[in-house]
């Protein structure tokens, strides 16, 4: 994709996140700090939604079986009600309280709200990224049945077994199918977020990103990775479906998908 702004595809200016009890920090936070400096050069709005205005704590029964209270709530700025129609791209997060069984009733709300989005990427929205068992919730929806997407490799198989009727990709940092673009768990969402911005926005935009992350995009995408039978250009893409062992250019090992221009 481009990164030159036309009328009839314009550069996304408004991103959503969608947060519930018991999210994972960095699910969230990792991503829209690439966002928040990507907004230096690129005029941005953040709406954060939840089912309503109280702040929405990261604390899940992991915490509160350890007695642990260290989770630092965010202020959503809409309600789900109340969110706006115009969004561009929709963040959806993971987390533990995903599967809390004492937060039925607001991850119930999360996926009734996702259901009454058009996600098609024909509407408003022309983008939706998952990091980690955000796909899990995004897959409830029924958006993914027939879709390739990754989750959290801890919750790989829960989350595969949940929803047979997706193409759930094992060995993937992140999957593109469409406009939908799922990530690992975790920190995964990084790199997630640094290639959908190298996606739309281009090279220089990313690597200006990127440097003041203190993070470098060769990091996790070697330029050239040679492997039994061939080499190939790797890039920030999602992964698809030849599976490949071999050698990365340090000499560490590798097995994984190609990376396919999607």
């Amino acid at each position: 994709m481009s990164s030159t702004t036309t009328t009839t595809n314009p550069l996304p200016s408004k991103i959503g996140i969608v947060l519930f009890p018991g999210f994972q920090l960095l699910d969230a936070a990792g991503p829209l700090d690439a966002f928040n400096l990507l907004a230096n050069q690129h005029t941005l709005s953040l709406c954060i939604l939840a089912p309503t205005l109280s702040p929405v704590s990261p604390q899940h029964w992991l915490l509160d079986a350890q007695n642990s209270h260290f989770a630092p709530a965010i202020v959503p700025t809409h309600t789900f009600a109340d969110a706006p129609k115009d969004l561009d791209m929709l963040l959806v997060p993971g987390g533990m309280g995903s599967r809390d069984d004492k937060f039925a009733k607001e991850m119930e709300a999360v996926v009734a709200f996702l259901k009454g989005l058009d996600l098609s990427g024909q509407g408003s929205i022309k983008h939706v990224l998952t990091v980690c068992t955000g796909s899990e919730i995004l897959a409830r929806t029924g958006l993914l049945n027939g879709r390739e997407a990754t989750t959290n490799k801890r919750a790989f198989n829960e989350v595969k077994a949940k929803h047979p009727g997706v193409n759930w990709v094992a060995k993937a940092r992140w999957v593109v199918d469409g406009n939908i673009w799922t990530s690992s768990g975790v920190s995964a969402g990084m790199d997630l977020a640094f290639a959908w911005i190298r996606e739309v926005w281009g090279e220089e935009v990313a690597s200006y990103v990127a440097d003041r992350s203190e993070v470098s995009l060769d990091s996790f995408a070697v330029s050239v990775l040679v492997v039994t039978d061939c080499i190939c250009d790797c890039s920030m893409r999602g992964i698809r479906t030849v599976r490949m062992i071999g050698m990365l250019s340090g000499g560490a090992l590798f097995e994984g998908w190609r990376w396919d221009g999607v």
